[in-house]
């Protein structure tokens, strides 16, 4: 890597950092309010928003949705979208290019994967349908967790926050396997059958060097329309594009790259704080003790709070002292502690993947979801929060 590439990857890490930071306190903004509604006389108004129903269609072939999973299954696709394009370039030239800067935070990942989805398991045990939801506390959302990181300003060394978001980067993948292979039911072939097709035509215009984006964002279309009617979660369609959108371009153009600036705006401060405004309004009106203290949400709030500081933490001082791996530059066991309680703010990608583990039942977990991500969420940021602002210098 030349140095002016090393410039411009480390450019766009701070680029990266600033903007997801900032879109992070916007998504903690949109959960307040619509935690606020959904507890005051404007629920009413709040919930019919959310139930409003549009309809597209185009000669007899279209979708109808409430505005709710319209958010959740199609713009979330655009999350997803970008979400590949920056695994396809980490993998390529950036964090993950390399076999010594992944393995610290890989093993770091599959500890807060695997621990999280045991203690709810144990929990749950007993609880056939609670159990769809084991998922749920695996998942960290990087936008609320850089958000919390740029509380503490210049303090934290930039070692640390590359270490925690390519944690989440290995989350976001986990992710993606999770949905494909546990959330999918009920799958058409023929709709499969023509998403397959869109597919196809996506490899050709890769393989024949097309560098026109709306190329490729047409074909993209279709495919969510047929993966939406397949069975299969439609924001994979988002994955499948970015797979094939080209990282290099003729004379420095990379479609991929230019398609990632301009939606890292979109998604940090229109995308993802509309699904939290859509999806964090629980009304706390007539809730049940079972909905507060029962499996499924003391299942997420002790799998986000204890199993990711648990599952992070173990398997970074396993990694370090096998000497697998050094600890990130400049940090020390008491501010990884703090980076690990940070990974247990699942808050977006919990939400969602519980909005997935219970749709097939009417989501009748929906408020003991909701509980157990909002409160696992807050505790792991305000306790890792506190550990950092106790551990990090007082300037730098």
């Amino acid at each position: 890597m030349n140095i002016s590439t090393r410039r411009s990857v480390t450019q766009a890490w701070r680029d990266f950092l600033r903007l997801e930071s900032a879109g992070g306190v916007l998504l903690v903004i949109a959960a307040v309010v619509a935690l606020l509604l959904a507890n005051s006389p404007l629920a009413g108004l709040y919930n019919q928003v959310l139930n409003l129903k549009f309809t597209v269609t185009i000669e007899g072939f279209g979708v109808s949705k409430p505005l709710l999973l319209w958010i959740n299954d199609g713009l979330m696709a655009v999350f997803f979208l970008l979400v590949g394009l920056e695994l396809k370039r980490e993998v390529v030239d950036g964090q993950l290019s390399s076999p010594d800067q992944i393995a610290l935070p890989a093993m770091a990942a599959v500890g807060g994967l695997v621990v999280p989805a045991l203690i709810y398991y144990v929990i749950n045990r007993g609880n056939s349908e609670g159990l769809n939801g084991w998922a749920i506390p695996t998942a960290t959302d990087i936008a609320f967790a850089l958000a919390i990181l740029s509380l503490l300003g210049s303090r934290v060394p930039a070692s640390l926050k590359i270490f925690l978001t390519t944690i989440a980067i290995f989350d976001d993948l986990a992710a993606i396997i999770i949905i494909a292979m546990f959330y999918s039911a009920d799958m058409s072939t023929s709709s499969l059958a023509m998403a397959g097709t869109g597919v196809a035509v996506l490899f050709i215009l890769n393989r024949f060097g097309v560098q026109s984006l709306a190329a490729y964002l047409i074909t993209g279309i279709f495919i969510w329309l047929f993966v939406l009617k397949s069975g299969v979660h439609a924001t994979l369609a988002g994955i499948m594009v970015a797979i094939f959108i080209p990282l290099k371009g003729c004379e420095d153009h990379s479609p991929s790259r230019h398609l990632e600036h301009i939606l890292h705006p979109w998604v940090a401060y229109g995308v993802l704080p509309l699904f939290a405004f859509a999806n964090a309004g629980v009304s706390f009106f007539g809730v049940s003790s079972e909905a507060v203290f029962g499996t499924v949400s003391m299942g997420i709030l002790l799998g986000l709070f204890f199993g990711k500081q648990v599952g992070v933490l173990g398997m970074t001082a396993l990694a370090v002292g096998l000497g697998f791996a050094k600890k990130p530059e400049g940090s020390t066991w008491a501010m990884l502690y703090g980076i690990a309680l940070l990974c247990g703010v699942g808050f977006t990608m919990s939400l969602f993947i519980g909005s997935l583990a219970f749709e097939h039942g009417g989501f009748s977990q929906g408020v003991a979801v909701k509980i157990g991500v909002i409160s696992g969420s807050v505790l792991s940021a305000f306790c890792g929060w506190l550990v950092l602002h106790l551990s990090l210098p007082k300037t730098r």
